[in-house]
């Protein structure tokens, strides 16, 4: 494997969202599923906490996930609606941190994503009571097969499950380099737009 191009300021985007666009359609072209990231959230007190989810969605806004409103996630996002993103390219040798505020997506912004999942995927919606202790795997098959009856047309969304977007505050491209020689710049919103800057390796 050839050694990675380093991450020159001149061939960076001045906007990051449009940096993160041109990498993530690169990671499309190569990597096995590059919508998967680490998300970090933190209790009130500060606790952390880590999980992979899947990116379905960016723009100038932010960074979209969807998950059930009563998960371990979301309750600690009402407590502290903060969080990190992580996504990791490894053929491409790069990774792109995000951090920020959290905010709900629209009912219709999710009543679409969901109207587009598989069916299977949408009666597991209904189905896990996400992060609560559960007596068995049978208890979630049983439900599917409830569910499966209940709606046997167009599932609905449920009203427990649905989006948030990461409102990113900070942004950081890392291209890994040769001898741990890592291209790192960052870019920091402030009141007058992005500020760019480069972090030692």
């Amino acid at each position: 494997m050839t050694d990675p191009p380093a991450l020159r300021e001149a061939d960076a985007a001045p906007d990051p969202v449009a940096q993160f666009r041109s990498w993530f359609v690169e990671a499309e072209g190569c990597e096995a599923e590059p919508a998967a990231m680490t998300l970090a959230t933190a209790t009130r007190q500060g606790a952390p906490s880590a999980r992979m989810v899947l990116l379905r969605g960016f723009d100038e806004r932010g960074f979209v996930f969807f998950t059930n409103y009563h998960s371990r996630k979301a309750s600690e996002l009402a407590e502290n609606p903060h969080a990190a993103l992580v996504l990791y390219w490894n053929k491409l040798a790069r990774q792109v941190r995000i951090e920020g505020r959290i905010e709900a997506v629209s009912p219709a912004e999710s009543d679409a994503y969901f109207r587009h999942r598989p069916r299977g995927s949408q009666l597991s919606a209904w189905a896990s009571p996400q992060s609560e202790v559960i007596p068995s795997r049978e208890f979630l098959d049983e439900r599917i097969g409830q569910l499966a009856e209940q709606f046997p047309g167009e599932v609905p969304r449920p009203p427990f499950w649905g989006g948030y977007r990461v409102v990113p505050e900070v942004i950081e491209f890392w291209q890994g380099g040769e001898n741990r020689l890592h291209d790192r710049l960052v870019y920091r919103r402030t009141v007058t737009g992005w500020l760019r800057a480069r972090l030692g390796p």
